[in-house]
């Protein structure tokens, strides 16, 4: 798949909250995950299975997921980014809309590295 085709797939799946699936189809084994310091997941994630465990940390934290509205791909080979906001109910009842730009790297047709700024 082309960058532009892994970035279509992503942002199609995001939008229909199948995460999982995006994970286990669009991201290399050896992916790289970098989120901002001080948040709620870890900083740095390495491999597909500590990716997969850090969805599902994610999942955990939620109560009610209200939907996504996603942006892009911009895509600058082998780059591209999108925009997303999501809304949601963290566990304790507290609704919060979380705004991010998500930057991916790809290379023989899988996303091997992504980073998120919020």
């Amino acid at each position: 798949m082309t960058t532009k085709e892994v970035a279509d797939r992503l942002v199609h799946l995001c939008k229909s909250g199948q995460w999982d699936l995006a994970i286990s189809e669009l991201y290399a084994q050896d992916i790289h995950s970098t989120e901002m310091p001080g948040g709620p997941l870890p900083t740095h994630t390495k491999g597909l299975a500590a990716m997969k465990a850090k969805g599902e940390q994610w999942q955990q934290m939620i109560e009610s997921f209200h939907g996504a509205e996603i942006e892009g791909p911009v895509v600058a080979d082998p780059y591209f980014s999108c925009s997303m906001i999501s809304d949601v109910t963290l566990k304790g009842g507290m609704r919060t809309t979380n705004s991010e730009i998500c930057l991916y790297r790809v290379k023989d047709g899988k996303i091997i590295s992504e980073q998120f700024f919020y």
